[in-house]
């Protein structure tokens, strides 16, 4: 990296804020998905959006590309560094500007920690409804990027529906503020088009979020299923209680592999080690409304063969269970030293199916799979545990991921659910798009960015943008 340049940027936001140090650099060489790697040559941390905006300008003067970044916890190689590229990080953006009870919403830093936003906010009675699995790290920058779910996106939705507003620092390092908070967009939806685009549009700096009043009530309830065909009850159970009307704020499910590396890791929530599948369901609402549907939720899976169903009985227990369950890919870690978390969406009509034909196709190649997703959307995780230093078992890996969203997309499903494309799925892009659909995304992208320096060779097929502009075809090699 051009030693003036590194020069001008420690001018800017000080030199502690400019990471160059080939030891320091390690720990940004990738995202959550370790098997995209490169060495990061430098890594930008502004404390706020002056800070950002003053570094964009100078990265577009030298014509440098841009990985924006919040907390590496993504799971697609997304904020995977790139050759002759710069991080830009939002890590120190954690400030909470403002939360307004009255009218539900609070702006703040998109560096901001997921978990932390709910905690700001505790006060008031109110919580931030998005909960990805890596809540305790991930940032809400971050989530804006890849429109992250979360067990409770069943209720509540994606990232997309609680987003109000962003200030965005444009590649060129202007500054657009649309953080006034709205429901309805005036005009074209910036705001909503911005979240998902996975880095590739700008930096988001401050975000302004929907706060959610806390529940009169919560329970937490597990169904327990046993014998060889417990998963697939237990799929079963999942569509009955969508198809009869009921609604519990989020349905997971964790088979026995899960459960197994959950209860001999620091995660343990005290599920049955003997079981074939878990069901972890919350239902929220006033006193009637929850014990009502407790019941028949509790009517519904015995009669689909639960061996066990339990009441959480306070709040120690309850989060004890919710603990298990967001640390079950860190429990992995028990199983295999690494974890390729695929990430589809199938209707949910077809999750038996679907999960079968999981098992089937890592069987196949010879691989260890652990099944734990947010089963209410139909977001399958098929956990493949593996140790990427074996490149014959990374070169299956990927093949049966591969197979694995075919099979999704041939039942009608999606090429993701919350994780994103990144460059995992970018080879594969063409299961659900045509050439049309990509040119025509490559398009706004090249609206945001019209010379590609954003997060290049992310998301969309180069190749659907760099005909349509002047920007630098030599980004391909960025894949």
């Amino acid at each position: 990296m051009d030693k003036a340049l590194v020069v001008e940027l420690e001018k800017l936001i000080g030199r502690d804020a400019v990471v160059s140090d080939t030891t320091r650099l390690l720990s940004y060489e990738s995202d959550a998905l370790a098997m995209y790697s490169a060495p990061a040559e430098l890594v930008l941390l502004p404390k706020d959006t002056a800070e950002a905006a003053a570094c964009m300008r100078l990265l577009a003067h030298y014509d440098i590309p841009i990985v924006p970044r919040g907390a590496g916890t993504g799971l697609t190689g997304g904020a995977r560094p790139i050759a002759g590229g710069v991080v830009v990080a939002t890590s120190r953006m954690r400030q909470v500007f403002e939360v307004h009870p009255e009218d539900g919403y609070a702006r703040v830093g998109a560096g901001l920690v997921n978990i932390d936003l709910t905690h700001a906010c505790k006060s008031h009675d109110l919580f931030y409804a998005p909960d990805p699995s890596s809540q305790r790290a991930c940032t809400i920058g971050g989530n804006v990027a890849n429109n992250s779910g979360g067990p409770h996106g069943f209720k509540y939705g994606s990232t997309t529906q609680h987003i109000m507003g962003l200030v965005v620092v444009t590649p060129q390092g202007d500054i657009i503020d649309l953080s006034k908070p709205k429901v309805d967009p005036d005009g074209v939806d910036l705001v909503g088009l911005f979240v998902g685009s996975e880095g590739t549009f700008g930096l988001a700096t401050e975000v302004t979020v929907k706060l959610e009043p806390c529940p009169e009530l919560v329970e937490t309830l597990l169904a327990v299923f046993t014998g060889e065909d417990g998963l697939d009850r237990a799929c079963d159970a999942v569509s009955e209680i969508i198809a009869v009307g009921l609604e519990p704020s989020a349905i997971e499910i964790l088979d026995s592999l899960t459960i197994a590396a959950v209860e001999e890791s620091s995660f343990a929530a005290g599920y049955p080690r003997g079981a074939s599948a878990v069901l972890l369901i919350e239902v929220e609402g006033t006193e009637t409304e929850v014990r009502g549907t407790c019941d028949d939720i509790e009517a519904l899976t015995r009669r689909l063969g639960a061996a066990e169903f339990r009441r959480a009985q306070d709040e120690v227990e309850r989060h004890k269970l919710w603990e298990g369950r967001k640390g079950a890919f860190g429990a992995m870690g028990r199983v295999a030293p690494d974890l390729y978390v695929a990430d589809a969406v199938v209707p949910r009509t077809k999750l038996r199916e679907m999960v079968r034909a999981t098992v089937a196709i890592a069987e196949r190649y010879g691989l260890k799979l652990a099944t734990v997703f947010h089963a209410g959307d139909g977001n399958l995780h098929p956990n493949i545990c593996y140790d990427r230093r074996d490149p014959e078992e990374t070169g299956r890996v990927v093949k049966a991921g591969v197979e694995i969203l075919e099979a999704c997309v041939k039942a009608g499903g999606s090429l993701t659910g919350e994780h994103g494309i990144g460059l995992e799925k970018l080879g594969e892009i063409g299961l659900l798009f045509s050439e049309h659909d990509l040119q025509a995304m490559g398009r706004v992208r090249l609206a945001w960015d019209p010379k590609l320096r954003m997060n290049p060779g992310k998301t969309i097929p180069l190749r659907a943008c760099v005909e349509l502009s002047d920007g630098p075809r030599s980004a391909e090699s960025a894949v």
